[in-house]
């Protein structure tokens, strides 16, 4: 099981800034550690979490941060609108645009899809694959 994700950022103020725009959304809460930051879902007392944490962190060895070619973190939300909305949030908060939403023909009939970049260059996906939506053929 996959127990944390971290990208590294030269700027924490713009990755809180873009990560803050639609991350609480889906349900993550902000913690600040060490100056940098930590998203995570509420986990019940007494249970182990059942997702991985979001870190969002300067590099440890001082250098710049670089985004991975090839990486990229796909964050699940509830519906096609909200993967709609979220996708627009994170625009207007500093990031780039990687995939206006909607259907990809080399995926399932339900997975709606909508890709980023934050202002480091780190890929996101925000996709839903809701059963109860109309599907890419319906």
């Amino acid at each position: 099981m996959i127990a944390y994700v971290t990208v590294g950022v030269d700027d924490i103020t713009r990755a809180e800034r873009f990560y803050s725009a639609f991350l609480p959304a889906l349900g993550y809460a902000l913690e600040r550690y060490h100056g940098d930051l930590s998203y995570a879902l509420p986990v019940p007392p007494g249970q182990s979490p059942v997702q991985p944490e979001f870190y969002v962190k300067s590099p440890f060895d001082g250098g710049a941060a670089s985004a991975g070619n090839g990486s990229m973190v796909a964050f699940e939300a509830r519906t096609q609108q909200q993967v709609r909305d979220l996708h627009a949030a994170a625009l207007a908060a500093g990031g780039s645009d990687e995939g206006q939403p909607g259907f990809r023909a080399s995926y399932g009939p339900n997975f709606y899809v909508g890709y980023l970049r934050d202002p480091q260059g780190n890929k996101i996906a925000l996709f839903s694959s809701n059963p109860n939506e109309p599907g890419r053929d319906g």
